[in-house]
């Protein structure tokens, strides 16, 4: 029964990965390849589905030779006993009647042996505790200043064999953006990750105007935060409705006044039914450069004082780019800003740049600053503007291979 729910899970799985991943399957022309998985997955559904109905359906006619042995077993009682007609009929009677019981009993069975296979799947979940909780006595962040201190920070993800974070201290500022550099692996979103307190610190703290993330509820914290990632998460619904998520009890005109300020007013006016338009399934029925406006949009309405920025214009072209890049300028004004960015040129203006490498921090300052130090930062700035003609530290174009 547990491989049957098993495989399942695998034929479904497959299914939504299928819908969900179309456009990429199209283009690489994997239709063909797509289509053998499903079906591999399907027939292995079969013939599990198939072997259990066999067995289910072999149980009547089993129940139906022992009723059989039953009679003829109750016949040679009445043959060796002498019973009289009405005794015989009797006992003929209370087998037929016991037949069917034990018949359907047999059948339900299967039936909750099936549904004993799915249940503790799912209730192994339910039962699963978070491993982020809010402590007891943990308070309420009302409002936020936008300061952010990591003090002492290391962190270690789960069955892995080194820290993704160091002994970490930075200070983020109110009011200031802060950028986030270096190359795959370096530790950029495990930070953002830790601010957002997806996870716990393994060691050190992160503080937020002072107090530790700890000590106030989760839910009062991200209310402080808004969130803007290169994959942008879009709901199957209208652009309205998608606006609206940033902040359940916006007015319409707030929706409207959101969309213009991230500059996406125009292109949903342009839908065939405007701000009632369905978007599909992650909003696949829009531009990647659209879905970040919806998404910036969505974020200036939520109109928290931290502002996360993870590869916000990274797959863009440049006409999106330079237009996100108006928005998420609008979204920044007056706000703490941390953003993660593999372009550097992103992030020249930001009014101080951390430079990450192996979990720790290896600079920081301003863009004229790190230039000035010629150390790992101005290696990467080089390499990505090409102003190297050659470099002989083999190193350096390692990092920037992993960069880009």
């Amino acid at each position: 029964m547990q491989s049957e729910q098993e495989g399942m899970g695998e034929m479904v799985v497959t299914m939504q990965e299928t819908f969900a991943g179309i456009r990429v399957i199209k283009s690489f022309g994997r239709e063909a390849h797509q289509e053998k998985a499903f079906k591999r997955s399907n027939r292995m559904q079969f013939s599990q589905m198939m072997r259990i109905i066999r067995s289910t359906e072999a149980i009547g006619p089993l129940v139906e030779i022992i009723a059989a042995i039953g009679v003829g077993m109750a016949l040679l009682y009445v043959y060796t006993a002498n019973l009289s007609a009405g005794r015989f009929f009797g006992l003929i009677s209370g087998i037929f009647i016991l037949y069917e019981p034990i018949k359907t009993l047999s059948k339900i069975h299967v039936v909750m042996q099936r549904s004993i296979a799915a249940t503790s799947a799912i209730f192994s979940i339910l039962d699963s505790r978070p491993t982020v909780q809010d402590t007891p006595n943990a308070g309420t962040l009302s409002s936020s200043e936008g300061r952010i201190d990591l003090e002492n920070v290391t962190f270690r993800y789960a069955n892995t064999a080194r820290d993704a974070l160091s002994n970490v201290t930075l200070h983020i500022e109110p009011g200031r953006t802060h950028a986030l550099v270096g190359a795959s692996g370096a530790g950029k979103s495990t930070i953002l990750s830790l601010i957002l307190r997806l996870y716990d610190p393994t060691a050190g703290a992160v503080k937020i105007d002072g107090r530790d993330l700890r000590s106030v509820t989760q839910k009062s914290l991200r209310e402080q935060m808004g969130l803007v990632t290169q994959e942008t998460f879009l709901f199957h619904d209208t652009i309205f409705n998608n606006i609206l998520f940033g902040r359940l009890d916006a007015t319409p005109e707030e929706i409207y006044e959101a969309a213009q300020a991230a500059y996406a007013h125009d292109f949903i006016m342009a839908q065939p039914n405007g701000y009632q338009t369905v978007i599909g399934d992650k909003g696949c029925l829009l531009s990647g450069g659209q879905q970040q406006r919806l998404a910036i949009a969505r974020a200036i309405l939520k109109n928290a004082p931290v502002l996360l920025l993870d590869e916000a214009t990274s797959s863009l072209d440049s006409e999106s780019e330079q237009q996100i890049q108006q928005a998420l300028a609008k979204l920044a004004a007056g706000r703490t800003v941390i953003a993660i960015a593999h372009r550097l040129s992103t992030v020249l203006s930001a009014d101080q740049i951390i430079v990450m490498d192996s979990g720790r921090i290896k600079e920081i300052g301003t863009h004229v600053e790190l230039l000035e130090k010629s150390g790992y930062y101005r290696r990467l700035y080089d390499h990505q503007f090409n102003r190297i003609q050659k470099e002989p530290e083999a190193e350096a174009g390692i990092l920037v291979e992993e960069l880009v």
